[in-house]
């Protein structure tokens, strides 16, 4: 290419020394301007080249290590394939050992299968049984639960009638209670007098001694004793649901045994009606709410055989007792 070029010049010189026509002239700076051209794409051709050879050579560069490491690998590949392959041989060696140790053990041991078996056949009928039990058990706990939870729903109901007994009872004792009170305010002018008001067990109780209302051994009631058995009527028909027990008590000093009166029985149960019928007498009481009874003297309030315990004993009592339709009812219920 340079070569072309210089000639190129030497003959444009020459051309020119000649004097060469203007158009010649023209034709060679033409061709010289397009030799100028391809010179400058030669070079950038070049450049290009250069650069790819610059790039390959790195490329190669680049495979020769990874031909080296490739080789290195193979290599242990190699050595690590040997060595799996004698592992291999060596397992495969113990294998056949363990498979004819195992023949061995199959061969010598049907004696202990069959015994195995035997067991396994018995503990299979042992688990049904088991099984059998356990059904039957399940059952019974079922069934005692039903029993458990009727039960549970009858100690409910038991229950609602106990709370329902005690409420009566509490209305019962109450009811003991106001009784009580009326008859102390009906009779505070008796109470500490040969007279006293006790409440218990729900009930009440007016005792009133011999000498309130009979003269020693004698039947028919004091003055002063009407009095107050006329209090007590009074309270009596104001309070209808109340039963009343008229008791007659005595010493246990022996009656005479003449007249009507014999012994201590007669004397207590004559002593009970008197008071009764002074009870009734002029008052709207329905006689079938009154019991007269006569308990000699086998109820003392004091066994000692003094002359005080004897005056405890001598006495009257009317016990007076709240109704107990209601709670009859509820017990009827149960």
């Amino acid at each position: 290419m340079k070569k072309s070029i210089y000639l190129l010049v030497i003959a444009a010189a020459t051309f020119n020394t000649a004097c060469v026509t203007h158009r010649v002239h023209d034709e060679l700076k033409e061709k010289f301007k397009t030799c100028e051209t391809d010179l400058a794409s030669a070079k950038a051709a070049a450049q290009a080249s250069e650069t790819k050879l610059n790039e390959l050579k790195e490329q190669m560069v680049k495979n020769e290590k990874e031909n080296v490491g490739l080789k290195r690998d193979t290599s242990i590949i190699g050595s690590n394939y040997r060595n799996l392959t004698s592992k291999y041989d060596k397992l495969d060696q113990l294998n056949n050992q363990l498979m004819d140790r195992l023949n061995k053990l199959l061969a010598g041991s049907e004696k202990d299968n069959a015994k195995l078996s035997g067991d396994l056949q018995l503990t299979q009928e042992q688990l049904l049984k088991k099984q059998d039990e356990l059904r039957a058990l399940e059952a019974r706990l079922n069934q005692q639960k039903k029993d458990l939870e009727a039960l549970g729903e009858e100690l409910k109901k038991r229950e609602a009638r106990v709370n329902e007994l005690e409420d009566i009872l509490r209305k019962k004792d109450q009811a003991a209670a106001d009784l009580k009170k009326k008859l102390s305010d009906a009779l505070y002018n008796f109470e500490n007098k040969g007279l006293t008001i006790t409440q218990k067990n729900g009930k009440v109780y007016v005792s009133m001694d011999e000498s309130l209302l009979f003269q020693s051994g004698k039947t028919n009631v004091e003055a002063k004793g009407v009095e107050a058995l006329k209090n007590v009527s009074k309270v009596l028909e104001q309070n209808a649901d109340i039963n009343v027990m008229v008791e007659g008590h005595t010493d246990d000093v022996p009656m005479a045994g003449k007249g009507e009166i014999k012994d201590n029985w007669d004397l207590s149960v004559m002593r009970a009606t008197s008071v009764t019928k002074i009870l009734l007498t002029g008052s709207s009481i329905d006689p079938k709410r009154i019991t007269s009874a006569g308990r000699g003297e086998f109820f003392p309030l004091d066994s000692a055989k003094t002359v005080e315990a004897r005056k405890k004993n001598r006495r009257t009592e009317i016990i007076l007792t709240p109704k107990l339709d209601e709670l009859l009812k509820v017990l009827g219920n149960n």
